[in-house]
Parts: C-alpha cells; sequence; structure tokens
C-alpha cells in the first residue's frame, strides 16, 4: 500500500474533478505550521463541548477526547471498561450501582476528580433548566424523571430555589435553595386541586375549568408552613412568597455521595445497559469550580475550560479546527501516545477526501459516494466500509396539519423508493430500511423488528386520496429539512422528484448548517426533516425510547399512549423473551401510524491512514483517541 501523499494514482477522472473543485474550500485547513500527531475531519462545525448539551456524533468525537465518565469503552468489542471508576458493585436485585472512583483521577487543573462531582453533574444534567436532550437517560434513577419534570405530590420531599441571586449574578448562578415537605396545593377557587400534581410551569393537572391558574404550594420548612405562588400568577396570594423553582429535592434521587471515592446510584428496576449509558458522553463530569465561575458558554472556550479525559481543549479556530493536547494530569495517561490531535471543521466529504489524500487528514469518516464504486474495486485496505447500528429516516412534524393525519404520513412514505436511493445516490452497501430499529440488532439481542409498508405508489396515492388530497390537490407546500452534506442534499432531491413523481406534490428543499439545523429541529421550525439515529447500546430501547411522548429527542411531536405503555413495560420487564415481544408490538405500532420514515440503514464509510493504529471497525462506530497511535517504524499494513 502506498502512503497517503502517494495514493492520488488511483483516482479516476471523475474524481480528480471532484478534487479539483474542492481545492479551494480544503485550502483553509493545510495552513497550520505545527502539524499534530493525528488529524481527523470530524464532518461539521461542533455545536459545544459541555457534555450535558452534546447530541450529535462530531460532538461526542470531542467530548470523549477530553472528558471520561465512570464507565468507557472497548475499542473494538464495546465491552464497558472502568472510567473515573476503577470498580463497581450491582446488588443482588440488579438496581443498586455502587462505583469506586479511582484515587489518582484528576481535573485538567490538578485538582481530584470526586464522587461529589458526579453527583453536582448528574443534578445538573437532570435540572430542567439544562434542558438537556439525553436527560432522559438517567431517569432510569429513583425521582430522576420527577426531577426533570418538576413533578410534585403531597408529601414529596421538594426543594424551592428563590429568585434571590445578587444584582449583576450570571444567569447560571443558583438563589437561595430551601427544603422542606409539600402539605398542599391549593388552586384560587378549587379546593379539590389540593391533591394534584404540578408541572414545569407552576402549573398542575386540573380540570379545564381551572386551565391557567397558579397554584399555591404550601410547603413545611423547619416545622413551619410557608406559602409559595409565581409573582406573574393570576389571582395573586398576597400571602405567598415567590420561587424560581420547585422540584423533587434532588437529596432524594437515587445518586448518593458515600464518600469521596464512592458513588452509589439506584434504579427503579434493572436496566441491562446501565454500565454503557453512564459510559454515554452526555454523562460525563463537568467541572462545578469552572463552570460557576465562567457560566455557559464561557466555561468551554480553551482558556478557561478544565476537563478530565485524556486530552485537553488546546485551542478552538471557528470553520477551521480544534487543537487537542495530551492531559497530563489523566490518570491513565502513560498509554496515551498522541501528544495533539487537531479536528477539522470539514462539512465536505469531497474536502475531507482531498485533504487524506494530501496528507493532511489521518481519517475521514465518510468519502463522496461517486467514488465508492472505485474505491470497492480497488480493494484498498485504508478504505474500511463496515456494519453500523443506525438508522437514517425523515421524521414527520405531528404538530402540523395534514401531517397530524397518519393516512397523509403513510401515503408520503409509501411514496419512497428506497431502493432507488441507495442504487442511485448512496452505492456503498446501505440497505433500504424496512423499520427503525435495524435488523442487524438481531446479531446481538433476540429481537426482530416488524417491517413497514412497502414501497406502493398507486396505493400511496390512492391513501392520499382517501385523506382529502386527490392528486396532490390541497396539500400545503411541503419543506424538506436537511444538514449541509453531499450525500443529504442528493437524497433530499431525489425525494423531492420522486413525490412529485407519484403524489403530485410540491416540496422545497432547506438546507441548514449544523447548529441552525439541530436548533431548528428541537424547536419544531420543520415539515419534514431529515434524521440520523446511531445506537448508544445494544438493546432496541435506544430507537424506540425516542418516540415517547415528550421524549425530548421525539421533535416531531407524535404521541400514542398505547406505544407509550409497551415501551414502558419493556423498559422495567426482567424477562428477556417477554421484552422483546412489547418491543416489537410497540414498534408495529410505530410503522402503522408512521411519524417517520426509515429510509435506510447505513455502512461506515471511514479511510483510516496505513499507519494508523488502534482503530477498530464496530458497530458503532465508535473510535476512542486514547486508543489510537501513529506507527512510525515504516510499516503501511493495514492492521490495528
Amino acid at each position: 500500500m502506498k502512503d497517503a501523499n502517494q495514493a492520488g494514482r488511483f483516482i479516476v477522472a471523475g474524481m480528480v474533478l471532484l478534487l479539483a473543485a474542492s481545492a479551494t474550500c480544503a485550502g483553509m485547513f493545510l495552513l497550520r505550521p505545527d502539524k499534530a500527531d493525528f488529524t481527523f475531519c470530524n464532518g461539521t462545525e461542533i455545536k459545544t463541548v459541555d457534555p450535558a448539551l452534546v447530541t450529535g456524533q462530531p460532538e461526542g468525537r470531542v467530548v470523549w477526547a477530553i472528558f471520561e465518565g465512570l464507565t468507557s469503552y472497548h475499542p473494538q468489542t464495546l465491552e464497558p471498561l472502568p472510567g473515573v471508576a476503577e470498580s463497581w458493585e450491582i446488588s443482588p436485585d440488579g438496581r443498586t450501582y455502587t462505583f469506586r472512583l479511582r484515587r489518582d483521577a484528576r481535573w485538567s487543573d490538578g485538582r481530584p476528580v470526586t464522587a461529589e462531582d458526579f453527583h453536582w453533574s448528574f443534578r445538573r444534567l437532570l435540572h430542567p433548566e439544562t434542558a438537556a436532550e439525553y436527560a432522559y437517560e438517567m431517569w432510569y434513577v429513583t425521582h430522576a424523571e420527577q426531577y426533570t419534570a418538576g413533578r410534585v405530590e403531597v408529601g414529596d420531599p421538594v426543594e424551592i430555589e428563590l429568585p434571590d441571586r445578587p444584582p449583576g449574578s450570571p444567569p447560571f448562578a443558583r438563589g437561595t435553595v430551601l427544603y422542606g415537605r409539600l402539605l398542599a396545593v391549593e388552586r384560587p377557587g378549587d379546593a379539590a386541586a389540593a391533591n394534584a400534581a404540578p408541572g414545569l410551569d407552576g402549573s398542575h393537572e386540573a380540570d379545564d375549568a381551572n386551565e391557567g391558574a397558579n397554584p399555591v404550594y404550601v410547603v413545611e420548612i423547619d416545622g413551619k408552613r410557608r406559602r409559595f405562588q409565581r409573582a406573574s400568577a393570576v389571582p395573586r396570594d398576597p400571602s405567598a412568597e415567590d420561587y424560581r423553582w420547585l422540584l423533587y429535592d434532588f437529596r432524594g434521587v437515587g445518586i448518593r455521595v458515600v464518600d469521596r471515592d464512592t458513588l452509589r446510584i439506584t434504579l427503579n428496576h434493572p436496566v441491562p445497559y446501565f454500565l454503557e449509558i453512564v459510559g454515554f458522553y452526555p454523562m460525563a463530569p463537568v467541572p462545578r469550580h469552572c463552570v460557576e465561575r465562567y457560566g455557559y458558554p464561557d466555561w468551554t472556550k480553551p482558556e478557561n475550560i478544565v476537563c478530565n479525559g485524556p486530552f485537553v481543549l488546546k485551542s478552538r479556530r471557528i470553520r477551521d479546527r480544534i487543537r487537542l493536547e495530551k492531559n497530563p494530569y489523566y490518570w491513565d495517561r502513560d498509554r496515551v501516545r498522541l501528544n495533539s490531535v487537531d479536528v477539522l471543521a470539514a462539512e465536505s466529504a469531497v474536502t475531507g477526501l482531498n485533504l487524506y489524500l494530501t496528507g493532511s487528514s489521518d481519517w475521514i469518516p465518510s468519502v463522496p459516494n461517486e467514488i465508492v464504486p472505485d474505491l470497492l474495486r480497488s480493494g484498498r485496505s485504508d478504505f474500511r466500509p463496515a456494519p453500523y447500528l443506525a438508522t437514517e429516516y425523515y421524521i414527520f412534524n405531528t404538530r402540523r396539519k395534514p401531517l397530524d393525519d397518519p393516512r397523509v404520513r403513510r401515503a408520503i412514505a409509501m411514496a419512497v423508493n428506497k431502493q432507488e436511493i441507495v442504487a442511485r445516490v448512496l452505492r456503498s452497501g446501505q440497505i433500504p430500511a424496512e423499520s427503525l430499529v435495524p435488523a442487524d440488532i438481531a446479531q446481538y439481542v433476540d429481537y426482530q423488528p416488524p417491517r413497514c409498508e412497502p414501497y406502493a405508489p398507486d396505493r400511496a396515492a390512492a391513501l392520499l386520496a382517501e385523506a382529502g388530497f386527490p392528486g396532490g390537490r390541497g396539500m400545503p407546500r411541503l419543506e424538506l429539512l436537511y444538514n449541509t452534506h453531499e450525500s443529504h442534499q442528493a437524497i433530499a432531491e431525489l425525494l423531492q422528484s420522486q413525490w412529485k413523481r407519484s403524489l403530485r406534490l410540491d416540496v422545497r428543499l432547506t438546507n441548514q448548517d449544523w447548529a441552525r439545523y439541530l436548533a431548528s429541529r428541537r424547536q419544531g421550525e420543520f415539515w419534514i426533516s431529515r434524521a440520523g439515529w446511531i445506537a448508544d447500546y445494544l438493546d432496541p430501547n435506544t430507537f424506540l425510547e425516542m418516540f415517547t411522548t415528550g421524549n425530548p429527542n421525539n421533535h416531531g411531536g407524535w404521541s400514542n399512549a398505547e406505544y407509550d405503555a409497551l415501551v414502558a413495560a419493556a423498559q422495567t420487564e426482567a424477562r428477556p423473551e417477554v421484552r422483546m415481544r412489547l418491543f416489537r408490538r410497540a414498534e408495529a405500532i410505530l410503522l402503522q401510524e408512521m411519524p417517520l420514515i426509515p429510509i435506510y440503514w447505513p455502512v461506515t464509510r471511514n479511510m483510516v491512514h496505513p499507519r494508523v493504529r488502534g482503530f477498530y471497525a464496530n458497530i458503532l462506530d465508535i473510535h476512542p483517541l486514547k486508543d489510537i497511535w501513529i506507527d512510525m517504524s515504516g510499516s503501511t499494513a493495514a492492521t490495528p
């Protein structure tokens, strides 16, 4: 195998044209004189490195490099390995995990990483003010969901944050926090509402006649009854004190600091993949002393940030690169063989390929679709396509008419020729998706997903007519949202053509950069949006939980009570065969209601320089930088 700067000889004429077109874009990435030990293209400009706010794979790669959770992942098998926790014990009933932290775990400023750091970070992740989209992953912990949802009942322990932040305080500062027991919930004019449960905005479930009224919470604090109500409440109880947050007392949530180096977590029920969850990047600890001093986003800036992972964030140049450097305080620093890493914010796969072929990048996670057949025919050992437990799909915004009608959604879905998409656009071994949960999950757990309705344009047109839109007449102009990438654009254009051809639908395409696209989805500012999901762990729940009512990742707003009940039952079911039957019934409902269109099951398309070691193909496409190193012996055999 030739090394990277000689590898251009294999490129076909069409590929040369692609490279020429990308030369100007790639030039900005070639200007750094101090080359890092390892450089890779990350696919986009990341939105943040705050673990609690991260949702995407590009951000995850960086967060996993600079932070470390209780566990980590084996780079090849993905089994949970000790991270900050050097060991753990699981109770016989599978509900209690006791983690023993390393005495030599340190923040990058030399301070020890303690159990209190994890306790505080989990509270921050779960607090409703943080609005963390992955908070629900920790709702397996006792009372954690109550805390995030702001749901309390009479008799519950509560914490009340007062609106007494000092003048000039940054928005992240906390006011005085009081602790007590909720005695009653009083709503003006409705004594019967006293035992109802409040929500985040201070309201609680009651009959429609009282909708909009703000309750008064009667709380016993230090043996005294005190009354709390929003200052903006109408009518206002003059005897009530104002408050900022009234939540379930976090001291009652199942996360306990036993001592400096021991953390105990208690779950509602056994969760077979909980060790994988606490190793997931949103669960990484953050430095309280840094967050409280600078606030968000300033605490994440290179000049302020404090980390606990194998690398530190040395510098960041927007739309160019992030420079990571080895963390001298990391507990396992002797095994970290890279001293510096550059993370390039190249969105274009063509630009990434140009950087790779010119020796400016050692790893690119994707290649242009046009050259995949040539790469496969050439048998290049540095091109490493592999199976991937992920699904590419489109979601409907079911809050918008007529997409709230399942018949309209099913019609649009049945008019999608997925085989045409994988054959004309992707051409890398992707498989047309017949379900949300990838069929390959059956290699790891005993789950066979049900199938959605096949491509049937005539049936789709008839169903659309049944919904009141014969020949597409009367349908509003739809908008298809996708984030910047050549493949996403090509697929969107083909979908636009298919829907026009089969259903006479008028669809406008909207392309947004990564950060804006994520915001649009989160805020529900779309009609139909591209989406993708990579399994967080090897269980159907990682896909199906997303579409439960109120899940932060359920951006389309779909809701089905039976589906919710089945997923909830599966989560608590101890018998594996029963769990999988419940999940299958839930997914069958999902595929009948069609709040999404499964498009294809992807494969990874990594190109990795032959001198790179410690890089393994795995089903989740996770490649810890801690385990990667460069073989400078002269060998170019493409082995790990």
